[in-house]
């Protein structure tokens, strides 16, 4: 019998072995398309600004615990909780790298607060409103719990802790007396509050507003707080380089709140002065308590201004809690 050849016997075992190999790497083949196909379309989904966000580094992120009931993302939860854990640390010993000092030389001006440290003496209900521009609103901080009313609030919360303490942040950043008048009744009168810290005048020394309706507006708004019976306090400028480079208008807003705050009977925190005295006396570096802006403070200047506001308030407790009732028209009572 005549024997065939069969030459394509080698080639076909050969194609069988490619064509296994090929069915084994399938699966993975899909998977990974998969993966691939679900990042494009969820960097095209995004918008141009939420490309760049993505594009930060982790430290420009906030810390954001994710629902991971996937399991898909093991680790991101407990990953973006150390990172909740290491800010509160941050907040914790924030005066531990750089102390806050009473400034020294610089008068106290913010008065005895009669009223609001007459409600928490008794244990009554407290409602403080910080009325402003940016540097209220938090500008600045990193996150908002170390806007200076937050800090305020804990530190209030602390020393009173059976209190039912509440402060509100009123700030709007880019305003000044004009539109802050705008939003007097309804953000602050309205609430009827018992203490309200208005900081103003430093958006009037960086676009130029007339001093004389700047004062005028600003002189209506402290009659109109004081007519609901609140304490108040004035806030001044910060002393920072966007501010100084205008030295004869920040000058020129600092004395006129110091008039209207004579003039009216009511307290004013020199934080021009106090936030000048950590530079000049304290030898703290500008880039230690404001940020690279060159106007809006940091967390840490946030946190100073924060405590020595309430150190303030707290020392007015103290003082009609032994039966020292000052006047709230005495603003030099003490110095710092």
């Amino acid at each position: 019998m005549k024997r065939f050849a069969f030459p394509f016997r080698a080639s076909l075992a050969r194609s069988l072995c490619v064509a296994a190999v090929l069915a084994l790497l399938a699966p993975l083949a899909v998977v990974l398309s998969h993966a691939q196909t679900g990042q494009a379309d969820q960097h095209a989904a995004l918008s141009p600004g939420a490309k760049a966000e993505l594009a930060k580094p982790d430290s420009a992120k906030p810390a954001v615990i994710a629902d991971d009931t996937s399991g898909q993302q093991p680790g991101v939860a407990a990953k973006a909780f150390d990172k909740m854990k290491q800010v509160a640390k941050s907040a914790s010993d924030i005066f531990h790298r750089v102390p806050c000092h009473q400034p020294t030389g610089v008068p106290n001006t913010t008065g005895s607060l009669p009223h609001v440290a007459a409600k928490l003496a008794a244990g009554k209900p407290v409602v403080i409103i910080a009325f402003g521009s940016s540097s209220t609103q938090g500008y600045g901080s990193s996150s908002p719990e170390f806007n200076y009313p937050n800090r305020l609030a804990a530190q209030l919360r602390r020393q009173y802790p059976s209190a039912d303490i509440t402060v509100v942040n009123r700030g709007r950043g880019g305003e000044d007396a004009p539109e802050m008048m705008k939003r007097l009744q309804t953000e602050v009168i309205d609430m009827h509050p018992d203490m309200v810290i208005w900081q103003v005048g430093t958006n009037a020394v960086l676009r130029n507003l007339d001093p004389t309706e700047t004062a005028k507006e600003i002189e209506d708004g402290v009659a109109r707080i004081q007519a609901d019976g609140a304490d108040l306090v004035l806030v001044d400028p910060q002393y920072s380089p966007r501010v100084t480079e205008r030295p004869e208008s920040a000058r020129g807003m600092v004395k006129l709140l110091g008039r209207i705050a004579a003039l009216r009977h009511v307290g004013i925190f020199p934080r021009f002065e106090v936030m000048r005295d950590w530079h000049e006396k304290q030898a703290i570096p500008i880039d230690d308590f404001v940020i690279a802006d060159g106007l809006h403070m940091n967390d840490w200047g946030y946190a100073c201004f924060a405590q020595l506001l309430g150190d303030d308030i707290i020392r007015s407790v103290g003082a009609i809690k032994i039966g020292v009732n000052v006047p709230a028209d005495v603003r030099t009572y003490r110095p710092m």
